[in-house]
């Protein structure tokens, strides 16, 4: 992981004084051209880095410089010891390395500091999974985590959701987790420029080649993943349904909250007007026949129709 990697580069350079990039590429097991990045990276950020150029040149940070955590703020500390969801570092093989970690983090803080690490770590916790968790499969996760880490191609089978599954080569860029579903950002190979996205339970019999990964430059992970959400989103199909429901089904129609868009008192006094999104007309139909008597489509006019068919067919079914 970049950060982890930049970490220890800072690390390595205050214990050493001087390291060359070869030697920063060969003890972090990456290429030179990696490590130059990665200094442009802390430069961005204020590391004061140096490159000496010639025999006995490398990289050094500037005289006096030395990483410290006494000072950072109260609101600094509490937001490093917020509780990472367990699930999501257990997922990654990481759970025991992050208590570790945090740990070690807390021993490094100053005495007068340490109330407030602690304050994050007991009151505030994390659930990142629903009510209904599917618990899909990651056991694929390690192995993609490993080769982002080592900068190396992966080959998986990738099970569609519609068609066959199909054997992929992929150049990693990042790992993303939406709630409690991991996804796999990468390059596909043949080298395409756009990145494409795999839901890690859709993947199997991961496998790491020894090829490097060619990065696309300046790559923005969470730039990246909020622009295709909000596109996956604009494409989501929406179809919007009027309905008169009596007062006694509200608690199940507000149930499926996150369709309902509008609610009003209707004209009767007696019953509530709602407005609820639907993925396709087909899920209307099936909704307003759920409640039976209890409601009644307004519009639109073509989704009557379709209710009513629903209704006949379903008492010739049953007389």
């Amino acid at each position: 992981m970049r950060a982890d990697r930049l970490l220890s580069i800072l690390l390595l350079l205050q214990v050493h004084r001087r390291v060359t990039a070869r030697g920063l590429a060969k003890r972090l097991e990456v290429s030179e051209r990696t490590i130059l990045r990665d200094m442009d990276a802390l430069s961005g950020v204020g590391v004061p880095v140096v490159a000496e150029r010639g025999a006995g040149g490398g990289w050094s940070l500037l005289e006096g410089y030395r990483t410290t955590l006494t000072g950072l703020s109260a609101a600094e500390i509490r937001s490093l010891f917020l509780a990472r969801p367990p699930r999501l570092m257990a997922d990654l093989g990481l759970g025991p390395q992050a208590d570790a970690a945090l740990i070690k983090l807390q021993a490094s803080l100053p005495a007068g500091s340490r109330q407030h690490a602690d304050f994050a770590r007991q009151r505030i916790l994390v659930d990142s999974r629903g009510w209904r968790d599917p618990a899909e499969s990651v056991a694929c996760l390690p192995v993609l985590l490993d080769a982002l880490w080592r900068e190396r191609l992966v080959r998986f089978i990738y099970n569609r959701v519609m068609g066959e599954p199909g054997e992929r080569i992929a150049h990693p860029l990042g790992l993303v987790a939406k709630g409690s579903t991991w996804y796999l950002v990468a390059r596909a190979e043949p080298l395409q420029d756009d990145p494409h996205t795999y839901r890690v339970s859709r993947i199997r019999d991961a496998a790491i080649l020894d090829r490097p990964t060619q990065h696309l430059g300046g790559f923005d992970l969470a730039a990246y993943w909020d622009r295709s959400a909000a596109e996956f989103r604009e494409k989501l199909p929406r179809y919007y349904a009027t309905f008169l429901a009596s007062r006694g089904v509200m608690q199940w129609v507000r149930y499926r909250g996150w369709r309902l868009e509008e609610e009003a008192v209707a004209a009767d006094g007696q019953s509530v007007r709602v407005r609820l999104r639907f993925d396709v007309e087909e899920e209307a139909v099936q909704f307003a026949l759920s409640f039976g008597g209890q409601i009644e489509a307004i519009e639109p006019p073509a989704l009557r129709a379709k209710i009513v068919a629903g209704a006949n067919a379903t008492l010739a079914r049953h007389a």
